[in-house]
């Protein structure tokens, strides 16, 4: 993905948040001047430090929104899941405030106010989410786009962007063949009446060229995408194309050389340090609260099985480095009694009672707290390996060693957006996301996966 699409989708999710921060700011304002309808001076009394309480409620609850996926990018919700976890987010922020109120007292904005705000709020931003929606999935706000190629490469849109929740930004208006190569698409769709590429642009009121040809070499009409893009039409390669629309590097079509200058990739200095800095306070922030379930699941792995409590598993890191894994042991001391190395499956036999509950809840990840404080992994970042599965998906899957160019994670992108891997197709779907956060990484983008990692806990999503 570009800079300049990169930049685009961080101002669109900026401008929403804005704007769902300002309703709920003015939704306290209205609730303060209902609540004290009847008394100008406790209204005024109490506006003193109004707009600093209307922020903090905005803050509370726009963040718990976040937590609960519901500034994604590349994530539709149906109606039902949206207004269930907008009645999630709003009970956890509210929950946060009451938590905030009693550590700050002076930002207290008093139960009749707080529970009117929150239920204006409630009912206005999920009025603006379905207008948000309506409007969005309106052809004349959509992104028009002319695909050239209708072959194999073409195709992979139709197979992998084929429902209307995976178009809501864009609507295409043709694929356009190029002569001598495969034609793969429906002809419903082909733009095939002899006129230039110019004219097709101008008659179809095209505002992005995506390339999809199968074979580029002698077959790009590179002066006439050169005038397009000089009217203003954007120019997109297939590759960028997915990166952007499905927040995945699509193997089949990324060649090393569009790895190389498509951008991304940070390794600066400053990069590092932030990193490093948000993953230790995540860390032990997370270690402050989590401590005491910590004992608790300590235990009970110990009077379920007895010892060891801990579980240590080798992994690979960044660079290809090899280092243990903590875990608490979840499965049978016997589990690979014969050294072979298996797959994690739903409904695994190996698993004893207690570790069950804690594989279905995540409890049993929380030791690697420690692998992160001591530099061994990120908070964010992809799924560690054991060496014998690198070894294999090595050999299985192209661009596999990518992965290995940033530390591994206790969650990360493919965790949010893909369900647990027991295969090597598995591990196929799950690097695409992850090749997407290695090239696209940030400060940002790790605090958003934080962020709804919450949500992947709360409703046990790719647990085994």
């Amino acid at each position: 993905m570009s800079a300049a699409m990169r930049s685009r989708k961080s101002r669109t999710l900026f401008a929403l948040w804005l704007l769902e921060m300002a309703a709920l700011m003015l939704a306290v304002f209205l609730a303060a001047h209902l609540r004290f309808l009847d008394d100008p001076e406790g209204h005024a009394l109490f506006s003193e430090w109004l707009g600093l309480r209307a922020g903090l409620v905005g803050l509370a609850v726009t963040g718990a929104m976040a937590a609960f996926g519901l500034y994604q990018v590349h994530v539709r919700h149906k109606w039902v899941d949206l207004v269930l976890r907008m009645l999630l987010s709003f009970a956890f922020g509210g929950i946060a405030l009451l938590v905030l109120y009693y550590v700050v007292p002076l930002v207290y904005i008093g139960r009749g106010v707080l529970a009117l705000a929150l239920t204006l709020g409630f009912v206005v931003l999920l009025l603006g989410r379905v207008l948000l929606s309506r409007l969005v999935s309106s052809d004349a706000l959509r992104r028009r786009v002319l695909v050239l190629g209708a072959g194999q490469r073409a195709e992979l849109i139709n197979q992998r962007l084929r429902r209307k929740s995976d178009r809501q930004s864009f609507v295409i208006v043709g694929f356009l063949p190029f002569p001598g190569q495969d034609v793969l698409v429906s002809e419903g769709v082909l733009e095939v009446d002899g006129a230039s590429l110019l004219d097709r642009v101008d008659r179809l009121q095209v505002d992005e060229i995506v390339v999809a040809a199968d074979e580029r070499r002698g077959a790009m009409p590179m002066d006439q995408m050169l005038a397009c893009a000089q009217r203003g039409v954007a120019v997109t390669d297939l590759s960028s194309f997915f990166e952007r629309e499905a927040g995945i590097v699509k193997m089949q079509v990324a060649d090393p050389s569009w790895l190389v200058f498509s951008g991304g990739f940070d390794h600066s200095m400053p990069r590092r340090l932030s990193k490093r800095f948000f993953d230790l306070a995540s860390a032990l922030v997370l270690l402050a609260i989590a401590w005491p379930a910590m004992l608790v699941v300590a235990i009970c792995v110990w009077l379920e099985s007895g010892a060891p409590i801990l579980y240590r598993q080798t992994r690979v890191g960044q660079g290809g480095r090899q280092f243990d894994l903590f875990k608490f042991r979840s499965m049978r001391t016997d589990a690979e009694a014969d050294g072979v190395a298996r797959w994690a499956k739903a409904g695994d036999d190996r698993t004893t009672r207690v570790g069950r509950f804690i594989r279905l809840t995540r409890l049993d990840e929380l030791p690697q707290l420690f692998n992160i404080i001591r530099g061994d992994m990120s908070f964010v970042g992809p799924r560690p390996e054991r060496p014998q599965f690198v070894d294999m998906l090595d050999q299985e899957l192209r661009y596999y060693s990518v992965r290995h160019s940033v530390k591994p994670g206790l969650t990360g992108w493919a965790q949010l957006r893909y369900p647990y891997g027991a295969s090597v197709r598995d591990a196929e779907e799950k690097l695409k996301f992850d090749l997407f956060y290695v090239k696209n990484h940030g400060l940002l983008f790790d605090l958003m996966i934080l962020l709804q990692t919450v949500e992947v806990v709360v409703f046990q999503r790719g647990s085994r």
